[in-house]
Protein backbone atom coordinates (compact mmCIF):
# COMPACT_ATOMS: atom_id res chain seq x y z
CA UNK A 1 0.00 0.00 0.00
CA UNK A 2 1.25 3.66 -0.40
CA UNK A 3 0.00 7.00 -0.77
CA UNK A 4 -0.15 9.19 -3.50
CA UNK A 5 0.11 13.25 -2.88
CA UNK A 6 -0.25 15.47 -6.30
CA UNK A 7 1.25 19.04 -5.10
CA UNK A 8 0.78 22.02 -7.90
CA UNK A 9 0.43 19.55 -10.86
CA UNK A 10 0.00 21.76 -14.26
CA UNK A 11 0.18 20.63 -17.56
CA UNK A 12 0.43 22.84 -20.95
CA UNK A 13 0.71 21.52 -24.58
CA UNK A 14 2.07 24.59 -26.31
CA UNK A 15 -0.30 27.62 -25.09
CA UNK A 16 -3.14 25.62 -23.67
CA UNK A 17 -3.53 24.83 -20.46
CA UNK A 18 -4.93 21.35 -19.76
CA UNK A 19 -3.89 21.13 -15.56
CA UNK A 20 -4.20 24.31 -14.19
CA UNK A 21 -2.74 23.34 -10.59
CA UNK A 22 -4.19 20.58 -9.08
CA UNK A 23 -3.63 19.67 -5.69
CA UNK A 24 -4.74 16.51 -4.30
CA UNK A 25 -3.63 13.26 -1.43
CA UNK A 26 -4.57 10.15 -1.37
CA UNK A 27 -4.34 8.07 1.69
CA UNK A 28 -2.92 4.23 1.32
CA UNK A 29 -5.64 2.17 0.00
CA UNK A 30 -8.25 4.78 -0.88
CA UNK A 31 -9.88 4.62 -4.49
CA UNK A 32 -10.77 7.94 -6.05
CA UNK A 33 -12.83 8.28 -8.51
CA UNK A 34 -12.57 11.22 -10.75
CA UNK A 35 -15.39 13.04 -13.20
CA UNK A 36 -15.86 15.54 -15.50
CA UNK A 37 -16.78 16.60 -19.01
CA UNK A 38 -14.71 15.66 -21.47
CA UNK A 39 -12.12 17.81 -22.43
CA UNK A 40 -11.26 18.92 -18.54
CA UNK A 41 -8.19 17.27 -17.52
CA UNK A 42 -9.15 14.02 -16.09
CA UNK A 43 -7.27 11.58 -18.26
CA UNK A 44 -4.37 13.86 -18.82
CA UNK A 45 -3.94 13.90 -15.06
CA UNK A 46 -3.94 10.25 -15.37
CA UNK A 47 -1.36 9.89 -17.79
CA UNK A 48 0.80 12.12 -15.85
CA UNK A 49 0.73 9.72 -12.96
CA UNK A 50 1.62 7.23 -15.40
CA UNK A 51 4.35 8.96 -16.77
CA UNK A 52 2.52 8.29 -20.13
CA UNK A 53 3.02 12.73 -19.98
CA UNK A 54 5.68 14.93 -18.33
CA UNK A 55 4.24 17.66 -16.17
CA UNK A 56 4.74 21.70 -17.22
CA UNK A 57 5.53 22.12 -13.33
CA UNK A 58 5.09 20.60 -9.86
CA UNK A 59 5.31 16.70 -8.27
CA UNK A 60 3.90 13.71 -8.10
CA UNK A 61 4.81 11.92 -4.64
CA UNK A 62 4.63 8.37 -4.24
CA UNK A 63 5.21 7.29 -0.57
CA UNK A 64 6.84 10.12 -0.02
CA UNK A 65 9.12 10.00 -3.07
CA UNK A 66 8.94 11.89 -6.14
CA UNK A 67 8.18 10.47 -9.45
CA UNK A 68 7.16 13.05 -12.09
CA UNK A 69 10.78 12.50 -13.99
CA UNK A 70 11.19 9.18 -13.67
CA UNK A 71 10.52 6.39 -16.56
CA UNK A 72 6.64 4.65 -16.26
CA UNK A 73 8.95 1.75 -15.12
CA UNK A 74 10.34 3.17 -12.81
CA UNK A 75 7.21 4.41 -10.98
CA UNK A 76 5.87 0.89 -9.82
CA UNK A 77 2.43 2.16 -11.14
CA UNK A 78 0.31 -0.23 -13.20
CA UNK A 79 -2.61 1.08 -15.67
CA UNK A 80 -5.79 -0.26 -16.88
CA UNK A 81 -6.20 1.21 -19.98
CA UNK A 82 -10.25 1.59 -21.96
CA UNK A 83 -9.30 -0.26 -25.05
CA UNK A 84 -7.62 -2.93 -22.94
CA UNK A 85 -3.83 -2.74 -24.31
CA UNK A 86 -3.85 -6.39 -25.04
CA UNK A 87 -1.31 -8.12 -27.15
CA UNK A 88 -3.18 -10.01 -30.08
CA UNK A 89 -0.41 -12.19 -31.08
CA UNK A 90 0.07 -13.76 -26.89
CA UNK A 91 -2.20 -15.89 -25.02
CA UNK A 92 -3.81 -14.44 -21.64
CA UNK A 93 -1.00 -16.46 -19.68
CA UNK A 94 1.94 -14.40 -21.53
CA UNK A 95 -0.15 -11.15 -22.31
CA UNK A 96 -0.22 -11.47 -17.63
CA UNK A 97 3.06 -12.46 -17.73
CA UNK A 98 4.85 -10.45 -20.26
CA UNK A 99 5.49 -7.36 -17.89
CA UNK A 100 7.00 -9.57 -15.20
CA UNK A 101 9.53 -11.27 -17.14
CA UNK A 102 10.93 -7.91 -18.46
CA UNK A 103 11.59 -7.21 -14.89
CA UNK A 104 13.62 -10.31 -14.60
CA UNK A 105 11.48 -12.62 -12.08
CA UNK A 106 11.91 -16.24 -12.10
CA UNK A 107 9.96 -18.64 -13.95
CA UNK A 108 8.34 -20.00 -10.93
CA UNK A 109 8.01 -16.59 -9.26
CA UNK A 110 5.68 -15.45 -12.57
CA UNK A 111 3.84 -18.78 -12.67
CA UNK A 112 2.70 -18.56 -9.21
CA UNK A 113 1.88 -14.73 -9.83
CA UNK A 114 -0.60 -15.46 -12.82
CA UNK A 115 -2.08 -18.26 -11.86
CA UNK A 116 -2.63 -16.53 -8.53
CA UNK A 117 -4.24 -13.70 -10.52
CA UNK A 118 -6.29 -15.78 -13.03
CA UNK A 119 -7.90 -18.26 -10.49
CA UNK A 120 -9.50 -14.35 -8.47
CA UNK A 121 -10.26 -12.96 -11.79
CA UNK A 122 -12.39 -16.36 -12.97
CA UNK A 123 -9.86 -16.82 -16.26
CA UNK A 124 -7.81 -20.20 -15.00
CA UNK A 125 -9.32 -21.81 -17.97
CA UNK A 126 -8.83 -19.27 -20.48
CA UNK A 127 -5.03 -19.07 -20.09
CA UNK A 128 -4.52 -20.84 -23.54
CA UNK A 129 -6.58 -18.64 -25.40
CA UNK A 130 -5.42 -15.35 -27.28
CA UNK A 131 -7.50 -12.06 -27.01
CA UNK A 132 -9.34 -12.49 -29.85
CA UNK A 133 -11.01 -16.02 -28.90
CA UNK A 134 -11.82 -13.74 -25.62
CA UNK A 135 -15.24 -11.64 -24.96
CA UNK A 136 -15.34 -7.91 -23.92
CA UNK A 137 -15.21 -8.79 -20.60
CA UNK A 138 -12.62 -11.50 -20.34
CA UNK A 139 -10.60 -9.19 -21.97
CA UNK A 140 -11.00 -6.79 -19.18
CA UNK A 141 -10.68 -9.38 -16.70
CA UNK A 142 -7.39 -9.77 -18.64
CA UNK A 143 -5.58 -6.58 -18.53
CA UNK A 144 -6.86 -6.23 -14.80
CA UNK A 145 -4.82 -9.33 -14.49
CA UNK A 146 -1.83 -8.00 -15.89
CA UNK A 147 -2.00 -4.78 -13.94
CA UNK A 148 -2.34 -7.11 -10.25
CA UNK A 149 0.63 -9.37 -10.94
CA UNK A 150 3.35 -6.88 -10.61
CA UNK A 151 1.59 -5.96 -7.11
CA UNK A 152 1.87 -2.24 -8.04
CA UNK A 153 1.83 0.59 -5.37
CA UNK A 154 -0.69 2.33 -7.22
CA UNK A 155 -3.58 1.30 -9.61
CA UNK A 156 -4.84 3.81 -12.27
CA UNK A 157 -8.19 2.91 -14.56
CA UNK A 158 -8.77 5.09 -17.19
CA UNK A 159 -12.39 4.79 -18.02
CA UNK A 160 -11.91 0.67 -18.23
CA UNK A 161 -15.49 -0.32 -18.49
CA UNK A 162 -16.77 2.29 -21.33
CA UNK A 163 -16.46 -0.83 -24.12
CA UNK A 164 -18.61 -2.98 -22.26
CA UNK A 165 -22.47 -3.27 -23.01
CA UNK A 166 -24.50 -1.73 -19.49
CA UNK A 167 -24.84 -5.48 -17.70
CA UNK A 168 -21.05 -6.48 -18.05
CA UNK A 169 -20.60 -2.96 -16.88
CA UNK A 170 -22.71 -3.87 -13.47
CA UNK A 171 -20.91 -7.15 -12.85
CA UNK A 172 -17.35 -5.48 -13.86
CA UNK A 173 -18.03 -2.68 -11.37
CA UNK A 174 -18.80 -4.92 -8.60
CA UNK A 175 -15.61 -6.99 -9.42
CA UNK A 176 -13.48 -4.11 -9.60
CA UNK A 177 -14.02 -2.61 -6.32
CA UNK A 178 -14.46 -6.12 -4.86
CA UNK A 179 -11.01 -6.60 -5.65
CA UNK A 180 -9.54 -2.97 -4.78
CA UNK A 181 -11.23 -3.54 -0.97
CA UNK A 182 -9.60 -6.79 -0.70
CA UNK A 183 -6.39 -5.93 -2.24
CA UNK A 184 -6.30 -2.11 -0.35
CA UNK A 185 -4.03 -0.89 -3.71
CA UNK A 186 -3.97 3.25 -3.61
CA UNK A 187 -6.40 3.57 -7.03
CA UNK A 188 -7.27 6.53 -9.22
CA UNK A 189 -10.18 5.90 -11.56
CA UNK A 190 -11.14 7.80 -14.29
CA UNK A 191 -14.69 7.76 -15.91
CA UNK A 192 -17.00 9.44 -17.18
CA UNK A 193 -20.47 7.17 -16.05
CA UNK A 194 -21.73 9.03 -12.70
CA UNK A 195 -23.01 5.76 -11.41
CA UNK A 196 -19.79 4.22 -11.85
CA UNK A 197 -18.15 7.56 -10.07
CA UNK A 198 -21.34 7.23 -7.24
CA UNK A 199 -20.73 3.47 -6.51
CA UNK A 200 -16.66 3.05 -6.50
CA UNK A 201 -15.26 5.88 -4.83
CA UNK A 202 -14.29 6.08 -1.55
CA UNK A 203 -14.19 9.92 -2.56
CA UNK A 204 -15.11 12.04 -5.56
CA UNK A 205 -13.17 14.40 -7.34
CA UNK A 206 -15.38 16.63 -9.87
CA UNK A 207 -12.85 18.72 -12.25
CA UNK A 208 -14.06 21.65 -14.89
CA UNK A 209 -11.64 23.24 -16.87
CA UNK A 210 -8.82 21.68 -15.61
CA UNK A 211 -9.01 22.73 -12.25
CA UNK A 212 -10.66 20.46 -9.33
CA UNK A 213 -14.09 22.05 -7.66
CA UNK A 214 -15.35 19.47 -5.04
CA UNK A 215 -13.36 16.84 -3.29
CA UNK A 216 -15.68 14.83 -1.03
CA UNK A 217 -17.45 11.43 -0.62
CA UNK A 218 -20.29 10.44 -3.86
CA UNK A 219 -23.27 11.31 -0.95
CA UNK A 220 -21.72 14.74 -0.42
CA UNK A 221 -21.18 15.95 -3.53
CA UNK A 222 -24.40 14.90 -4.63
CA UNK A 223 -26.34 16.25 -1.59
CA UNK A 224 -24.28 19.38 -1.13
CA UNK A 225 -23.00 20.48 -4.30
CA UNK A 226 -19.87 23.34 -4.16
CA UNK A 227 -21.67 25.33 -7.52
CA UNK A 228 -24.05 24.98 -10.16
CA UNK A 229 -21.49 23.06 -12.21
CA UNK A 230 -21.37 20.15 -10.15
CA UNK A 231 -24.84 20.63 -9.13
CA UNK A 232 -25.89 20.11 -13.10
CA UNK A 233 -23.28 17.29 -13.50
CA UNK A 234 -23.56 15.14 -10.83
CA UNK A 235 -27.05 13.22 -11.18
CA UNK A 236 -29.46 12.20 -13.88
CA UNK A 237 -31.20 13.90 -14.80
CA UNK A 238 -29.16 16.90 -13.88
CA UNK A 239 -30.87 19.03 -11.60
CA UNK A 240 -33.37 22.16 -12.42
CA UNK A 241 -31.09 25.41 -11.95
CA UNK A 242 -33.55 28.64 -12.16
CA UNK A 243 -32.42 32.09 -12.07
CA UNK A 244 -34.26 33.92 -8.67
CA UNK A 245 -33.88 37.01 -6.37
CA UNK A 246 -33.80 37.13 -2.55
CA UNK A 247 -37.08 38.80 -1.31
CA UNK A 248 -39.41 38.68 1.63
CA UNK A 249 -36.53 39.97 4.49
CA UNK A 250 -34.03 37.74 2.67
CA UNK A 251 -36.48 34.45 4.07
CA UNK A 252 -37.75 33.61 0.31
CA UNK A 253 -35.96 32.94 -3.35
CA UNK A 254 -38.17 34.60 -5.84
CA UNK A 255 -38.34 33.30 -9.62
CA UNK A 256 -38.63 35.32 -12.34
CA UNK A 257 -42.38 33.73 -13.46
CA UNK A 258 -43.10 35.58 -9.70
CA UNK A 259 -43.38 32.25 -8.03
CA UNK A 260 -42.27 32.21 -4.19
CA UNK A 261 -40.17 29.66 -2.41
CA UNK A 262 -39.88 29.98 1.16
CA UNK A 263 -36.58 28.57 2.77
CA UNK A 264 -37.55 25.60 4.61
CA UNK A 265 -34.57 25.76 7.63
CA UNK A 266 -34.90 29.34 7.92
CA UNK A 267 -31.84 30.30 6.13
CA UNK A 268 -31.26 33.83 5.36
CA UNK A 269 -28.63 34.37 2.47
CA UNK A 270 -28.48 38.06 2.13
CA UNK A 271 -30.26 41.12 1.97
CA UNK A 272 -33.29 41.11 -0.49
CA UNK A 273 -32.69 42.03 -4.21
CA UNK A 274 -29.84 39.52 -4.41
CA UNK A 275 -29.45 37.48 -7.89
CA UNK A 276 -29.27 33.71 -6.86
CA UNK A 277 -29.31 30.57 -8.80
CA UNK A 278 -32.12 27.93 -6.78
CA UNK A 279 -31.52 23.95 -7.96
CA UNK A 280 -34.19 21.34 -7.19
CA UNK A 281 -33.76 17.58 -8.48
CA UNK A 282 -36.72 15.93 -10.98
CA UNK A 283 -37.54 13.54 -7.70
CA UNK A 284 -38.10 16.53 -5.77
CA UNK A 285 -40.55 18.09 -7.97
CA UNK A 286 -43.99 17.12 -6.70
CA UNK A 287 -47.01 17.13 -9.05
CA UNK A 288 -49.58 19.32 -7.35
CA UNK A 289 -52.22 21.71 -8.29
CA UNK A 290 -51.12 25.21 -7.30
CA UNK A 291 -47.43 24.91 -8.31
CA UNK A 292 -44.90 26.03 -11.22
CA UNK A 293 -47.35 25.12 -14.36
CA UNK A 294 -44.91 23.57 -16.81
CA UNK A 295 -45.46 22.30 -20.97
CA UNK A 296 -44.73 18.85 -21.61
CA UNK A 297 -42.62 18.60 -24.39
CA UNK A 298 -41.27 14.57 -23.94
CA UNK A 299 -42.14 11.80 -21.36
CA UNK A 300 -39.60 9.06 -21.33
CA UNK A 301 -40.95 5.92 -19.37
CA UNK A 302 -38.08 4.02 -17.05
CA UNK A 303 -40.23 1.52 -15.90
CA UNK A 304 -40.46 2.00 -12.21
CA UNK A 305 -40.19 5.88 -13.12
CA UNK A 306 -41.22 8.50 -15.20
CA UNK A 307 -38.85 11.01 -16.56
CA UNK A 308 -41.33 14.10 -17.77
CA UNK A 309 -39.42 17.04 -19.27
CA UNK A 310 -40.96 20.42 -20.11
CA UNK A 311 -40.81 24.01 -19.80
CA UNK A 312 -41.96 26.99 -17.90
CA UNK A 313 -44.11 29.92 -18.99
CA UNK A 314 -40.19 31.77 -19.49
CA UNK A 315 -38.81 29.12 -21.83
CA UNK A 316 -37.00 27.52 -18.95
CA UNK A 317 -36.38 23.99 -19.13
CA UNK A 318 -37.98 21.24 -16.41
CA UNK A 319 -37.03 17.87 -15.76
CA UNK A 320 -39.58 16.09 -12.97
CA UNK A 321 -38.88 12.86 -12.02
CA UNK A 322 -42.45 10.62 -10.83
CA UNK A 323 -43.31 7.12 -10.42
CA UNK A 324 -44.79 5.87 -13.66
CA UNK A 325 -48.15 6.45 -14.27
CA UNK A 326 -50.77 6.22 -17.18
CA UNK A 327 -51.18 9.12 -19.04
CA UNK A 328 -49.46 12.40 -18.75
CA UNK A 329 -50.87 15.41 -19.88
CA UNK A 330 -49.91 18.55 -21.71
CA UNK A 331 -49.32 20.19 -18.74
CA UNK A 332 -48.56 19.88 -15.41
CA UNK A 333 -48.20 21.66 -12.06
CA UNK A 334 -45.26 20.90 -10.05
CA UNK A 335 -44.28 22.02 -6.32
CA UNK A 336 -40.92 22.60 -5.60
CA UNK A 337 -40.09 21.28 -2.11
CA UNK A 338 -38.52 23.88 0.20
CA UNK A 339 -36.23 21.46 2.31
CA UNK A 340 -34.48 19.99 -0.88
CA UNK A 341 -33.78 23.56 -2.12
CA UNK A 342 -30.04 23.99 -2.83
CA UNK A 343 -28.88 27.85 -3.30
CA UNK A 344 -26.39 29.03 -5.04
CA UNK A 345 -24.80 33.34 -6.08
CA UNK A 346 -26.38 34.18 -8.55
CA UNK A 347 -22.94 35.87 -10.03
CA UNK A 348 -20.07 33.16 -9.00
CA UNK A 349 -22.44 30.11 -8.82
CA UNK A 350 -20.84 28.96 -5.10
CA UNK A 351 -23.22 27.18 -2.71
CA UNK A 352 -24.74 29.63 -0.57
CA UNK A 353 -25.78 28.58 3.26
CA UNK A 354 -27.15 30.14 6.24
CA UNK A 355 -25.65 33.76 6.87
Amino acid sequence: MATLQLENLKKSFGTTHVLKGVDLSLASGEMLVIVGASGCGKSTLLRLVAGLETPTSGQIMVDGRDVAQLDPAQRDIAMVFQNYALYPHMTVFDNMAYGLRIRGLSREDIGKRVQDAANTLGLGALLKRTPRQLSGGQRQRVAMGRAIVREPKVFLFDEPLSNLDAALRVQMRAEIRRLQRRMRVTSLYVTHDQVEAMTLGDRLLVMHLGKPVQLATPMEVFEKPANTYVAGFIGAPSMNLMPAKLGHGGASAVLEDGHVITFADGRRPGQDGRKLTVGIRPEHLRPEPGGIEIFIDLVEPLGSETVVIGRMKNGELVSVKIPSAGSIPETMSVVIAPEHLHVFDGETGLRVEAV
